[in-house]
């Protein structure tokens, strides 16, 4: 028997956690790690803690090694990632996207520097006895990529923030995978805000340090950019 609880607290931990292995466009499902890069946790689907890590960009398994796909997308359409098994953690929920440099594709395009921006953030539901958030519990969560960007090769970035246990430094849990995905039909939109992975976020920000059950704040403030909008 004393084998046998750490490993059941060891299954049970695991399935506390989650992984974005999939890209859903149009209601299909490219599988997972096809079109989205596979990730450190893809299997035990652990977080990470450390905002300096280059992990933080796009938690790569292999860093440098594309997907085997990058999928079409129309600039005000929407497209999807899948969560294994939910986003079972309260915190917010983020996309980014990162455009490929001229003669880099997606599938070639490392995302390092100053080059993404965030295109959503979800604030929280106030009043409760705790800081909630409308994501937690999603299977499928999805975002609008905007009408006015430019047509091209991005990486589209998924994060979800476990703020559960955020009461002290490292302890808030970054949930991360990146997609590949060609953008078209768009327009002559620019952002402006440009940040890295690392480097957008320090643990100390007010968005990850925090403690949302006691006393039970009355605002959040996102950490990184602002959201571009067109």
């Amino acid at each position: 028997m004393r084998f046998l609880i750490p490993l059941l607290l060891a299954a049970t931990a695991a399935d506390a956690h989650y992984t974005f292995s999939a890209l859903i466009d149009g209601g299909t499902s490219t599988g997972d790690w096809v079109a989205v890069r596979k990730t450190v946790n893809w299997q035990n689907n652990g977080p990470v803690t450390d905002v300096t890590s280059d992990d933080i960009r796009c938690f790569e398994l292999s860093p440098g090694a594309a997907a085997a796909q990058t999928v079409n997308v129309t600039a005000g359409g929407t497209i999807a990632f899948q969560a294994n098994p939910d986003i079972y953690h309260p915190g917010p929920l983020a996309f980014y996207m990162a455009k490929a440099p001229s003669g880099q594709t997606a599938a070639t395009f490392d995302g390092s520097g100053d080059v993404w921006f965030k295109i959503y953030e979800e604030q929280p539901n106030f009043g409760g006895q705790a800081l909630t958030w409308s994501s937690n519990g999603m299977k499928t969560p999805s975002v609008t990529i905007p009408k006015c960007l430019a047509d091209g090769d991005y990486l589209l970035r998924i994060e979800h923030l476990g703020l559960h246990v955020a009461q002290s430094a490292g302890g808030a849990q970054f949930y991360i995978s990146c997609g590949q995905v060609t953008v078209s039909g768009g327009g002559s939109g620019s952002p402006t805000e440009l940040v890295a992975f690392p480097g957008a976020y320090k643990a100390t920000d007010p968005g990850i340090l925090i403690n949302i059950n006691y006393p039970v704040p009355t605002s959040y403030t996102n950490p990184g950019p602002a959201v571009f909008t067109c």
